[in-house]
């Protein structure tokens, strides 16, 4: 069971609405995909984290969920925010885990923020922002059941055909489901981000080492931000593992949930090595 916070303070950047879980343990903060909620984070990761006796925190960004638009957009200002709240709100070092864009600001805060990280788990993580340096699959989508689309908005096809490797009506409606869970986000302030000069944090290149337990998942038909340059990625985490999943794209926690499930927990048994 989650239990729905947003703690009041006179500094906004500390504003950000969260669910924890009431488990005492070590704290693993869970960072969403982009213009997604805490809601479809949770939906995605609880399964996997499920008995691991953590406590479980699940942040809605700056200007995404019930959070409000609390600060520049920016990538580093979205960073610095969550930093500023993990000093605040936790003690440091946590587990940090994100999927996509959250992903791709865990490694961030790992790089920037060392001292507050303790390992991470990254899933389908962003690595570069520019879409043209993206290094995506080149083979054709799985097969898919005729009418596999049918279900999901006209507007939604293209990324979905873009994003899923498991292509079933089961999987869009899981997938449509996060996707409209929690609270509405603000769109303006989320395509400010996106199409900002900005949107790329500064390090983005830089080659700073991490040294704690770090598990990368990728989907083999992530035609999003695809599985390679995450490979390539792993030079930075001498403790990391890496995993590419068949029949499966960008929405992985929702595609392959029991592949999931169990890789994290290896890495959680690494954490606690």
């Amino acid at each position: 069971m989650l239990e729905h916070t947003a703690i009041p303070s006179e500094d906004a950047s500390m504003n950000l609405a969260y669910d924890q879980s009431a488990d005492t343990g070590p704290a693993v903060v869970c960072l969403p995909m982009f213009s997604m909620s805490r809601a479809a984070t949770a939906a995605a990761l609880s399964p996997a984290l499920a008995d691991a006796g953590l406590r479980e925190i699940y942040l809605d960004l700056p200007g995404h969920g019930d959070t409000p638009a609390n600060c520049p957009p920016t990538s580093q200002s979205m960073l610095d925010t969550v930093c500023a709240w993990l000093d605040h709100h936790v003690d440091a070092p946590v587990l940090a885990a994100g999927s996509s864009y959250g992903a791709y600001l865990a490694a961030g805060i790992a790089r920037q923020r060392p001292d507050l990280v303790a390992g991470l788990l990254l899933l389908c993580p962003g690595v570069t922002i520019a879409r043209p340096s993206r290094d995506l699959p080149d083979q054709p989508p799985l097969d898919a059941p005729t009418g596999w689309l049918d279900t999901a908005p006209t507007e939604l096809h293209a990324h979905l055909d873009a994003a899923l490797g498991h292509r079933t009506p089961t999987v869009v409606a899981t997938v449509l489901a996060a996707l409209t869970s929690g609270g509405p986000g603000d769109p303006t302030f989320q395509q400010q981000l996106q199409s900002g000069p900005d949107y790329a944090l500064p390090d983005e290149n830089t080659e700073v080492v991490f040294d704690g337990p770090v598990s990368v998942i990728t989907g083999r038909q992530d035609r999003i931000v695809g599985y390679a340059d995450q490979f390539r990625a792993m030079r930075r985490y001498p403790r990391g593992t890496y995993t590419v999943i068949d029949a499966a794209g960008h929405y992985l926690p929702y595609e392959q949930p029991t592949l999931l499930r169990s890789l994290t927990q290896d890495w959680l048994r690494r954490t606690r090595g």
